[in-house]
């Protein structure tokens, strides 16, 4: 197998370095960088939008912008709202283990040991006897 390549390069023939003009280009002049408000007033003047354009535009513009004003107010009230809804969360938790405690001391202290604990520096006995049924006819009971 031979080398194709190689038999069609041999087969050219050999052009001379002088016939061979090489072209040099010249290197292409580096613009000088644009301030951003030239791109902007070319934009405006010669691109896409015109100032008819933009007046045409104006009022949508003015929408668009209340509506963004609109949902970042949204946001914030519905932020403000979750902070508030979570303290008071942790208020009626507190608030509950305090219910729950002062009830639990309320059980304590309506014991009847307590109770008499508390009632026998004033003097009262609790009742060895039980108590006694008092019957009343019908006829004492009206005068």
């Amino acid at each position: 197998m031979n080398n194709r390549f190689r038999e069609h390069l041999d087969e050219e023939p050999e052009l001379e370095e002088e016939e061979i003009d090489v072209k040099v280009k010249p290197k292409p002049k580096q613009k000088e960088p644009e301030s951003s408000n030239a791109f902007f007033k070319k934009l405006f003047t010669e691109g896409v939008v015109s100032k008819e354009a933009a007046t045409e535009m104006l009022p949508f513009l003015i929408f668009l912008s209340v509506l963004c004003m609109l949902y970042i107010a949204n946001s914030h009230m519905a932020v403000k709202n979750i902070r508030s809804i979570d303290k008071l969360n942790k208020e009626v938790k507190e608030l509950s283990w305090e219910y729950k405690s002062l009830k639990a001391d309320l059980m304590f202290k309506s014991k009847l040991t307590e109770v008499a604990k508390k009632v026998d520096t004033l003097g009262i006995k609790e009742l060895t006897e039980p108590p006694k049924k008092i019957v009343i006819n019908s006829n004492e009971y009206q005068r």
